[in-house]
């Protein structure tokens, strides 16, 4: 009835949010903030997503689950759950032996985790993987196998992929391990619900995560950790460590080091995967790290998140000769 100022589409055509008209088989799709055109595909873990008409259609493959664990305590279990956990004795990261003491399964990794530094935090120092009969024992930058009376036969594969050791299991159970402090632990799609320990259950829920080894569910990480200790003889952690607290002088250059995570460096991976926790644990880290791991330490952690980001397809080139050097033709 009355004229309105403004402009629209002819009718027929669609506003496509980048101030053009298209016809609808030519909407375009958003994804992290980015724009794709119609028939453009994206993969989002172990799917393909492809943009028609202004709706993505993926495919259902169930993928592969990673757990990761790295630096002075830090977690992100298998459904995405960030948290941290300081103690030091040997504990569950994650297993199939879940619900009752005569349960079966076929394997089990654990983390041993001491003190790394002056201020309490503890970092991984070894890491004990069962396979049916099999005892690996990775540590000091090598892993050796012991046999044992109990279990069945699982086969397994070792190879070396860059600065890593990669561990492969015929059960669906692989192990990456940096040869430091950070592991990351990938199950196959079979275990989702079935398994249990510091990395949680694998059930695409993170709000339950925190199960104890009696079964009960908590929101204190310390009450959760304290569970999965393997001996009764370790002491529990009673509280959280706040090392920039207990070495404030550290603090200022662990947030000057640590802000190449919010930095221009990582902007195309923020929209992708949130920084925040990440710098977070990187400030952490290098407060604590304070008897000659700074560099470790510190790099180990924006490794984490670079290793987030190549997973979500941002990769982002940031070590250079002065910033966590890696000597590429040594390692190839």
């Amino acid at each position: 009835t009355e004229c309105v100022s403004g402009c629209v589409c002819p009718e027929g055509l669609f506003d496509d949010g980048r101030g053009g008209c298209v016809e609808e088989k030519d909407c375009p799709c958003i994804h992290n903030n980015e724009w794709y055109s119609s028939g453009e595909k994206i993969k989002v873990d172990c799917n393909t997503c492809t943009c028609q008409k202004g709706v993505w259609r993926c495919t259902n493959e169930v993928c592969y689950g990673t757990c990761t664990i790295y630096g002075s305590g830090h977690y992100n279990t298998f459904d995405g759950k960030f948290y941290d956990f300081d103690g030091s004795c040997e504990y569950v990261a994650t297993q199939d032996f879940c619900g009752d003491k005569k349960s079966s399964g076929s394997f089990s990794i654990i983390t041993e985790n001491v003190p790394c530094g002056t201020t309490g935090v503890t970092c991984s120092k070894a890491i004990k993987m069962f396979l049916g009969k099999t005892e690996l024992k990775l540590e000091n930058k090598e892993y050796r196998e012991i046999q044992r009376d109990v279990g069945g036969d699982v086969q397994y594969w070792n190879r070396t992929v860059g600065l890593y050791l990669v561990i492969e299991a015929s059960n669906g159970v692989m192990l990456i391990w940096d040869k430091k402090t950070t592991v990351f632990i990938k199950l196959s799609p079979d275990y989702k619900g079935k398994v249990c320990g510091l990395c949680g259950n694998f059930d695409d829920k993170s709000n339950n995560d925190f199960t104890t080894r009696s079964g009960l569910q908590v929101a204190n990480s310390l009450k959760f950790g304290n569970s999965w200790k393997q001996s009764p003889m370790c002491p529990d952690v009673t509280q959280e460590i706040k090392p920039c607290d207990l070495k404030p002088h550290r603090k200022s250059w662990a947030e000057k080091e640590c802000s190449i995570i919010q930095s221009e460096v990582f902007k195309i991976c923020h929209s992708k995967v949130d920084p925040h926790p990440f710098y977070e644990a990187c400030v952490h880290d290098a407060c604590s790290c304070d008897s000659g791991g700074d560099c470790e330490c510190f790099c180990s952690a924006v490794a984490a998140y670079a290793q987030e980001c190549t997973k979500a397809e941002a990769c982002v080139f940031w070590r250079t000769p002065d910033i966590c050097p890696i000597f590429c033709d040594y390692y190839n």
